[in-house]
């Protein structure tokens, strides 16, 4: 289950933020806790129920099998994986480099130019909650697929550059792909809350699964599954109560956040940005 161990890091990166106290998502404190200056440890807020309470962990079964080596689909992932080589040093190339980091800053701001907004976890404590949440429950099957299938990373078979060190990914399996289920659970979860941006939202989410492609760390098709698996799991959370008061929580937090004074992204890189988005691969 090593890789499984491994994804799990990678998502709780997406994930990763100080929850403000009336997140909903502390859980009770523990050994090693922080301390208060008292000494004792500091109160945190009972974790809320689960948006869905069904075991997920065989959600991945609705997915495709995985490539397998000489069929149709494992011919493509790999011709995309050679062809895609060429934009090494591009601005697409630097920008899937950038889309590799998943913490919760860095989410954030790929969001930024989609949203026109600036935010942080400080500032949208309700909004970051939910996309941690809704993030974790989406990614509850990707350790198990990867285990599963046991697919080999595109750079593993044919010899190409990736955009950030291979190393980074560890023993990982290729399929399906989890920066893919992180960016794709954002976009979703983002376009529910900001129905307005909602085509520019998704755009942006669809570019996080392709930049795996563009990076070399993923096949074309580790990253078509995990949208697959990802929307199945969304549209199961999207049923709960909980999660649609969340939802209208983190909406009513936005919309405060534009009523006052924000800061908005850089204009050229937006433009930049959206340029970028449209490159398939």
């Amino acid at each position: 289950m090593r890789q499984s161990m491994l994804l799990s890091v990678v998502l709780l990166a997406a994930c990763a933020a100080t929850p403000a106290p009336d997140s909903g998502v502390r859980e009770a404190a523990a050994p090693g806790a922080a301390m208060d200056t008292g000494g004792a440890p500091r109160a945190r807020a009972p974790a809320t129920p689960p948006y869905i309470q069904a075991d997920t962990s065989n959600f991945f079964l609705i997915m495709p099998p995985a490539p397998t080596s000489g069929d149709a689909r494992d011919e493509a992932d790999r011709r995309i994986f050679r062809d895609t080589r060429s934009l090494q040093g591009s601005p697409r190339w630097q920008m899937a480099a950038a889309d590799a980091e998943l913490g919760t800053a860095p989410m954030l701001q790929h969001y930024a130019c989609s949203l026109g907004i600036e935010t942080t976890a400080q500032q949208a404590p309700r909004l970051v909650a939910l996309l941690q949440k809704a993030t974790r429950e989406a990614a509850r099957s990707v350790g198990p697929a990867k285990d599963y299938y046991k697919r080999k990373r595109p750079f593993l078979v044919d010899e190409g550059a990736t955009c950030v060190p291979a190393a980074t990914i560890g023993e990982s399996f290729d399929y399906p792909s989890g920066h893919t289920t992180a960016g794709w659970a954002w976009a979703l979860v983002l376009a529910q809350v900001n129905p307005a941006h909602a085509e520019s939202i998704l755009a942006r989410g669809r570019a996080i699964g392709d930049s795996r492609v563009v990076c070399g760390m993923h096949n074309a098709s580790a990253v078509e599954s995990a949208r697959l698996l990802t929307g199945a799991a969304m549209a199961a959370i999207g049923g709960s109560q909980l999660y649609q008061a969340d939802v209208l929580a983190a909406r009513k937090e936005l919309t405060a956040l534009r009523a006052r004074p924000h800061a908005t992204p850089d204009a050229a890189q937006c433009a930049l940005e959206a340029q970028l988005v449209k490159t398939y691969w």
